[in-house]
């Protein structure tokens, strides 16, 4: 209905003589924003409450939507309309916000296929139509696979090293299957601290590859994504072809903050230098550590084994020692606290429908105590829920005519849920997930600007978007802010600060193996856009490619790590996964600026608001970065923080 109603409008625009910004721009705008209303709910349900319904009709309406939008990145009224205002004298008075939608605009059309001919623009909306099906399936598979595998352990002796917490949501897990012993899943919250601390290497080991070979055809065959991978990289190679670009790298940057495929290359490589020797540093003390517990070669389900011994060895505390200090309700308060005494909010709980019962929605305020947003926040893994953590959009913030909305957020994690009566605890990690999510829901709440194509995280390039998110992460290494959000399980007590500093003690221990993996995951992903090859095994050939110049841990030859790769293969990550550590650059530069005064400093905190958090994509990001730093960025406080200068 939305799309009829739509293409009714559009046909009408098309014909405008005398196109403006209000009579063309703005009203092709409230169509954009009437259908990403409709369809972020409908994407959005299908990743936290999956079902085959919801699917079938996902996958209906996911062809639509991108048949609808290939068509009007091809609309070649539209595109001269554009053109004409681009060349009008009122394009000048337009404020440089709306001077950059007009150009973002033009350049989508060029990304779009605007040039092609009639035949070729098919073809062009076929690949398009062809790819969302393809990444959908890649997703489908991941979680149908994940899904698809528990560990039940019925051999009470198979449990040595497992702390209380993990063994408990076990047994929860076996009595809601109706099962003996206790089950363990591949879900994030159950494999990864199996596999730090079970004593039995051999079940690690099947753990592991249940988990590396998931998608693939080492797993359930009918969940390989090796034709959906395949099957992408020509298609996306195809379209970059079709509209002029020599490889689909070069299609994915055109909008980002690096320039060029080699730009990239280079900050990755001078990032893997700086980080290699710290990294055979870390192997070495694994290598020797490994000889206590009667291993002579270490393999891939030993490293977070041996690194969590190790770490409980040198610092004297153990993950599972720090999760009982994070209660939910006390983590929660402690990050409400923080923003407000950064940005003035205040966050108040609301009462609203929900897709679960552990959802909740809350309503943000400013210092005047005017509504600015809301929120909703859905923090516990669950069946039929999409792995990871993440932020959406539900509502961006506009201004149509007389008419205001205030923008909405989805924030999404997958932690362990509560146990009875009893509040969920975080581990440090998952504190630092929560602040990281967070930050990109302030970007999109806090924003100012009223125009829409360009309000809160839209029109952010995406080497840029996680430089919010990731700027929040380093409030979790501050005693003065995590001091209020801790009480103890049982003795109700306040981490004692000694432990804390334990914990800042052992922040860069391994600093270097985990940049390493970061920058192999980030090469092996730019490097498999700029070149295509129809070899189908030529994205595992590669991997282990890169993986010899750069990894200093070699995962086995049964991984299959590419085929559960959602971030380049169902996501907006494809020749763009370097963001994280390019943002990560940016994201510690202002932290440092923050640390020169006071990290609680509400004068900071306004400035980095108004310059860059209000902003959302108004204008390039570096000019927000240098507007708020006042210079370029370095990567010297990245590695400074890494520990690795």
């Amino acid at each position: 209905m939305i799309i009829k109603e739509n293409k009714k409008n559009i046909k009408q625009l098309e014909n405008n003589p005398t196109p403006n910004w209000d009579n063309f721009v703005s009203k092709l705008e409230e169509c954009d924003e009437k259908l990403s209303r409709a369809w972020s709910q409908i994407n959005h349900l299908n990743a936290v409450i999956n079902s085959p319904d919801l699917r079938s009709e996902y996958n209906n309406n996911v062809t639509k939507i991108t048949k609808y939008y290939s068509e009007l990145s091809q609309n070649e009224k539209l595109f001269l309309n554009f053109k004409k205002i681009k060349q009008s004298k009122e394009f000048k008075k337009l404020s440089a916000t709306r001077q950059k939608i007009i150009n973002d605009e033009l350049l989508g059309f060029k990304l779009g296929g605007i040039g092609l001919s009639e035949n070729k623009k098919k073809i062009f909306k076929k690949i398009k139509v062809s790819l969302s099906k393809l990444s959908s399936k890649f997703e489908e598979n991941i979680l149908d696979a994940t899904n698809n595998y528990y560990l039940n352990i019925i051999d009470k002796n198979d449990l040595l090293g497992l702390p209380d917490f993990l063994i408990n949501d076990a047994k929860k897990r076996a009595v809601e299957k109706k099962k003996s012993g206790w089950i363990f899943t591949l879900d994030y919250p159950s494999y990864f601290p199996f596999m730090q601390y079970a004593d039995n290497r051999k079940l690690r080991e099947n753990f592991y590859h249940a988990y590396s070979t998931r998608a693939s055809e080492l797993g359930d065959k009918k969940f390989d994504n090796k034709k959906n991978i395949n099957e992408i990289l020509k298609l996306k190679h195809q379209l970059a072809k079709l509209i002029g670009y020599k490889n689909y790298s070069e299609v994915s940057l055109a909008t980002k903050m690096a320039s060029s495929s080699n730009e990239v290359i280079n900050f990755l490589d001078k990032l893997a230098k700086k980080a290699r020797p710290y990294a055979v540093k870390d192997m070495n003390d694994l290598k020797k550590h490994a000889q206590k517990y009667g291993i002579k070669k270490i393999e891939a389900w030993d490293v977070s084994f041996l690194s969590e011994k190790l770490r409980n060895e040198i610092f004297n505390f153990k993950d599972s020692e720090i999760k009982q200090f994070f209660p939910r309700k006390k983590v929660m308060s402690g990050l409400f606290q923080l923003v407000h005494k950064l940005y003035g909010i205040s966050i108040i709980k609301k009462k609203a429908d929900t897709w679960h019962k552990d959802v909740e929605f809350y309503e943000i305020k400013d210092k005047v105590k005017n509504v600015i947003g809301y929120f909703y926040l859905d923090l516990f893994a669950r069946e039929n829920k999409r792995g990871g953590a993440w932020m959406d959009e539900c509502i961006s913030k506009y201004k149509f005519n007389d008419e205001i909305s205030n923008p909405i957020a989805y924030l999404t994690c997958n932690f362990s849920s509560p146990s009875g009566n009893k509040d969920a605890y975080f581990t440090h990690d998952e504190v630092i997930t929560l602040f990281h999510e967070f930050g990109h829901g302030l970007h999109h709440l806090l924003t100012d600007i009223t125009d829409y194509s360009v309000s809160g995280i839209r029109g952010v390039e995406w080497d840029a978007v996680e430089l919010p998110s990731q700027f929040m992460e380093n409030f979790c290494w501050d005693w003065q802010v995590i001091k209020s959000m801790t009480e103890h399980e049982h003795t109700k007590k306040q981490m004692p600060k000694n432990l804390f500093d334990k914990l800042i003690s052992a922040k860069n221990f391994q600093s270097g193996l985990q940049t390493l993996r970061q920058v192999e995951f980030a090469l092996y992903d730019i490097k498999l856009h700029m070149k295509y090859s129809s070899n189908h095994n030529y994205y595992m050939n590669l991997l282990h490619k890169v993986r010899r110049e750069i990894a200093v841990v070699i995962p086995p030859k049964s991984n299959r790590f590419p085929n559960n790769f959602s971030h380049i293969f169902a996501g907006g990550y494809a020749a763009g996964y370097f963001s994280y550590k390019w943002a990560e650059v940016l994201s510690a530069d202002v932290y440092s600026e923050f640390e020169k005064y006071n990290v609680l400093s509400p004068k900071i905190g306004a400035k980095f608001k108004n310059e860059v958090l209000s902003r959302g994509g108004s204008r390039p990001m570096m000019k927000s970065f240098i507007a708020f730093l006042g210079r370029k960025p370095k990567i010297d406080s990245l590695l400074k923080y890494s520990g690795l200068s």
